[in-house]
């Protein structure tokens, strides 16, 4: 049995309008609670926001959405339908991967279609390899699901269950580059579904193999686009909170937290106080942190995740070899990860994430034209560039990108810009993220599980944490979840989440 919040929980107050707050506030109404949700922007989403520049219609945060079953959870507990809110279009391929030596993959979750891609690529004893590869990872995820990802941690004794030793059976706890290559001879395949550990702030190298959950989730579950952009996922968690009961309030930044003794009594912002029984904190945890005066003590201080540079560009034009998702992989690959994570230096021969959701939904941008989101792992501010630096090196920067992906086949890139918006860990840092990252802390070994920084906080009996920098971590799929997890600790273990099921084709959808 796991810890929960003792005392009266009636009213509880969601500091944060994000996915993870989102969720939190969803399953708390669907348990009988009264919920107010702060949120300092004027819009919900948190890093998941929206900004409209010049006709274009801009996604902040995320690009990808895997697992919506794990959306739809939220809606569930109050009585709704992510489908009924939201139309989710599947993406065929999911990515495109493209290499430095001219060769390409799409990326398919749809295992006979992806098999025919990799014997196509690569020979037909790859892809019988990718199907023995696909299989172990749908038995990692069942595994991990189950009591390593929707499950809240008191003690590193939670780990002691019969899943543990399932795990390592799997091979959990080898590293995920060997692990990927016991199926994969091919260097470029192996990238392909080791290339998400960045996503976790470790290199594959050094990676545990139960890392490559995060790739079943990219390249197995399916991955999806909401129609109107990603923003129209937290939008349409917060239409579902307000129908149900919620109090909403934008533009209602925190500035601190009334207490008696170990007991949270109010939350105070710029306008308000609302007194409350109960508090989730959803910031991340510098920001959560100050507002509880008070810092956990850590045998080790955490390590934090590489950061990133995202140039939005909206241009005249696209170029027609581009998927909605595209990896444009460079030659360099341990070199690369050594420099995000170690050396503290920008990629020399960087691998970018471009994006293009005009692909999708053309109304993103302006009629006959088109919206890219190039995204550049870098160091975080902990050790590369600090963030004043960034304020001269980001346009350099920018200006470093575009001849790369101009010498990649974008040819013209550069004079196709209309409308940019180029961000870089300073706007991370200026956002209160630590180490200038939105991916939070790295998911080492001592920093995942019941190692990570748990949900509920020493010395304050009635607050409880959500985001990525808490159980379970980083990732929209993870981030739902934490929200989840965080109300259960105010009401009480909820049924656990159900086995993955594909969502509804896209001609079943509303329109």
């Amino acid at each position: 049995m796991t810890r929960t919040v003792p005392g009266p929980t009636d009213h509880v107050v969601v500091v944060g309008a994000g996915l993870a707050g989102l969720s939190a506030a969803l399953h708390l109404l669907g348990a009988g609670r009264r919920v107010t949700v702060v949120e300092r922007d004027d819009l919900p989403g948190g890093r998941a926001g929206r900004r409209d520049l010049g006709g274009y219609r801009i996604d902040t945060g995320p690009t990808v959405l895997t697992m919506p079953d794990l959306a739809d959870e939220a809606f569930a507990a109050v009585g709704d339908s992510l489908r009924r809110r939201v139309e989710l279009i599947p993406l065929h391929p999911a990515y495109r991967a493209e290499f430095a030596d001219g060769s390409g993959l799409d990326v398919h979750t749809d295992a006979d279609a992806m098999a025919a891609e990799v014997e196509r690529f690569a020979g037909p004893a790859e892809a019988a390899g990718y199907r023995r590869l696909r299989t172990w990872l749908e038995r990692l995820y069942r595994v991990q699901m189950r009591r390593f990802i929707d499950a809240n941690f008191d003690s590193p004794l939670d780990l002691l269950t019969p899943d543990l030793a399932r795990l390592a059976a799997l091979g959990g706890f080898g590293r995920l580059d060997a692990r990927i290559g016991r199926f994969l001879a091919d260097e470029r395949l192996r990238r392909v579904f080791s290339f998400q550990s960045l996503y976790a702030g470790v290199a594959p190298a050094r990676a545990l193999a139960a890392y490559a959950v995060i790739a079943y989730m990219d390249t197995v579950a399916g991955v999806y686009f909401p129609r109107g952009g990603m923003h129209a996922l937290p939008r349409a968690m917060a239409d579902a909170a307000a129908d149900a009961g919620a109090d909403l309030r934008f533009g209602h930044p925190v500035t601190r937290l009334e207490r008696s003794g170990q007991r949270i009594t109010a939350v105070v912002t710029d306008q308000d106080r609302i007194p409350c029984d109960a508090v989730v904190l959803t910031p991340d945890l510098p920001v959560a942190h100050r507002l509880l005066g008070r810092r956990p003590r850590r045998p080790l201080p955490l390590r934090h995740a590489p950061s990133a540079v995202v140039l939005h560009a909206g241009t005249d034009r696209t170029w027609s070899h581009l998927a909605h998702h595209t990896i444009s992989f460079g030659s360099a690959w341990r070199s690369t990860f050594d420099e995000l994570t170690r050396g503290g230096r920008l990629m020399s021969d960087p691998s970018l994430l471009i994006t293009r959701p005009t692909t999708t939904d053309p109304t993103l941008a302006p009629p006959g034209h088109h919206l890219h989101y190039i995204l550049a792992p870098c160091p975080n501010t902990d050790i590369g560039p600090r963030a004043a630096d960034w304020s001269d090196l980001g346009p350099r920067y920018r200006d470093s990108l575009l001849r790369v992906l101009e010498r990649r086949g974008l040819d013209g890139l550069a004079a196709a810009i209309e409308q940019e918006c180029l961000v870089t860990p300073a706007d991370w840092h200026a956002e209160g993220h630590a180490a200038g990252t939105p991916f939070s802390a790295a998911h080492t070994f001592t920093q995942t599980g019941p190692f990570r920084p748990r949900n509920l906080v020493r010395g304050t009996e009635n607050a409880v944490l959500a985001g990525c920098g808490t159980t379970p971590g980083v990732g929209v799929p993870t981030v739902l979840v934490s929200g989840k997890l965080a109300a259960a600790r105010i009401t009480g273990t909820p049924r656990r989440t159900p086995a993955p099921t594909r969502p509804a084709p896209a001609e079943e959808a509303p329109r």
